[in-house]
């Protein structure tokens, strides 16, 4: 059987946006009978939230959707990492720029907006961290839930 198939979720963090996604990657693939091909993980640009859960606001979405069993603690990303997973996402501009610049030379992750892959064409997926409900992190959930149902397809012919 061949390697499975690696995706790493990133965002500023590690607390908002990018374990939204790995949580919801990590259920779709569960759902679609897809969990022996591939893996999901979720970092961080910076070091701040290091060891911390996901945003009380995040994993509250998360039940909501009908995401109970999700646990992660925050981490930095490494430059392991860009040749551990075939695609890395950063969720904004920013995100894309600094990944850029750390990825070493000729490791094998793709660099690329999780947006990229959204069919209503919405780019970036917005911080909510600073947000005072829970909208943000609502909107975030769907973006996400969009643009990964879309790469899946495309990358599983379905």
């Amino acid at each position: 059987m061949s390697k499975k198939k690696a995706v790493l979720m990133v965002c500023l963090g590690n607390i908002c946006r990018s374990p939204i996604a790995e949580a919801i990657f990590d259920d779709k693939i569960k759902t679609m009978g897809l969990n022996d091909r591939w893996e999901v993980d979720s970092a961080a640009i910076i070091g701040y939230h290091t060891g911390k859960n996901p945003d009380p606001r995040a994993i509250s979405v998360l039940k909501e959707k009908g995401i109970t069993n999700y646990s992660h603690s925050a981490r930095k990303i490494t430059p392991g990492d860009f040749d551990k997973y075939d695609w890395i996402f950063g969720m904004d501009h920013e995100n894309i720029a600094t990944l850029n610049d750390l990825k070493p030379p000729n490791s094998k992750a793709v660099v690329d907006y999780l947006g990229k892959y959204d069919p209503l064409n919405e780019l970036i997926i917005r911080d909510p961290y600073y947000d005072n409900h829970n909208d943000g992190f609502e909107a975030v959930f769907n973006q996400c839930t969009r643009c990964i149902t879309a790469f899946l397809e495309k990358h599983e012919g379905r």
